[in-house]
């Protein structure tokens, strides 16, 4: 019986092995693909102070994520979530119990420097600025990086890892696992939609802030009365000053005074009581329904 050369069954035992390596990486880099797809972006500025791009709204869906100021060069503790349950190291969650202790964390060197942080519980938003998944190592697993709005004048940054308990899975697996954590907020325009859904009998709802028609006259000596004539238009010089004004915002508009000054904005982002509408070269931040901030 001849003998198969040695070069040749290494040769065989590397090709055979490399479908099952890049089969690995294209699992990774779909899941990635898939994620981020369904949860956009965040970008922050590089002082992470405030919002660049505005992605996708979170909403937690498990008790608790801690996380620390966002301005801080402090890493966050890193959140586990797993068997349905969100978790820290243990020298995470004991150092926050000491430090908050009346009176102790006097007593311990640099604790007066520590971070402000804060534990986030289900039903509260923040959005998410990266997405990677880890293939290799002891545990493959999704990693999220947070952002959150002003709370207090302080914005959190943290991190949330999700680990695949039974090896990489499909995207869709990921993603069902992911939306166990997180999910995303309905925007504005799913919320307009629904508002314009067709009934349970099947006639179309009309929509919110829609005018009744008004019913026709029971019988044709219930004539309408004759139409009013519009006003005279003004005079020259006026309409020349009220076209060439550009339209303006103020502080302590509502959203529907700025929408009739600029028109629909190219984007909102709502977290709690504040929103943001984003246009082309303007953004404009509300609190409680009110403009707090131009920029």
């Amino acid at each position: 019986m001849r003998s198969i050369p040695t070069s040749l069954t290494l040769t065989a035992v590397v090709v055979g092995m490399y479908p099952l390596a890049a089969a690995g990486q294209n699992s990774a880099a779909a899941i990635q693909k898939k994620l981020e797809s369904e949860y956009a972006l965040t970008k922050t500025t590089d002082d992470k102070t405030d919002i660049v791009t505005a992605g996708a709204v979170l909403v937690l869906q498990k008790d608790k994520v801690m996380m620390v100021a966002a301005t801080s060069s402090a890493n966050p503790c890193t959140n586990t979530y797993k068997d349905g349950k969100i978790t820290q190291r243990a020298g995470c969650s004991a150092g926050e119990k000491l430090r908050r202790l009346p009176g102790f964390g006097s007593h311990i060197p640099g604790a007066d420097k520590a971070p402000a942080t804060r534990n986030f519980v289900t039903g509260e938003k923040f959005w998410v600025t990266k997405i990677s998944v880890r293939d290799s190592g002891k545990e493959p697993a999704v990693l999220m990086d947070f952002f959150t709005d002003a709370i207090s004048d302080v914005r959190y940054k943290g991190s949330l890892t999700i680990p695949f308990p039974n090896g990489v899975p499909s995207p869709d697996d990921a993603l069902k696992l992911v939306q166990e954590a997180v999910t995303v907020a309905p925007s504005e325009e799913a919320k307009g939609d629904a508002k314009q859904a067709p009934s349970q009998g099947g006639q179309q709802q009309a929509p919110a802030g829609a005018a009744a028609q008004p019913a026709a006259p029971a019988n044709a000596s219930e004539a309408a009365p004759p139409p009013i004539e519009p006003p005279p238009p003004p005079p020259a010089d006026e309409s020349a000053a009220a076209a060439s004004s550009p339209p303006t915002v103020a502080l302590g508009q509502t959203p529907d005074e700025v929408v009739a000054a600029l028109g629909q904005p190219l984007r909102k982002a709502k977290l709690g009581t504040k929103e943001i509408y984003f246009y082309k070269d303007l953004k404009v931040s509300f609190v409680n329904g009110k403009v707090k901030d131009i920029q």
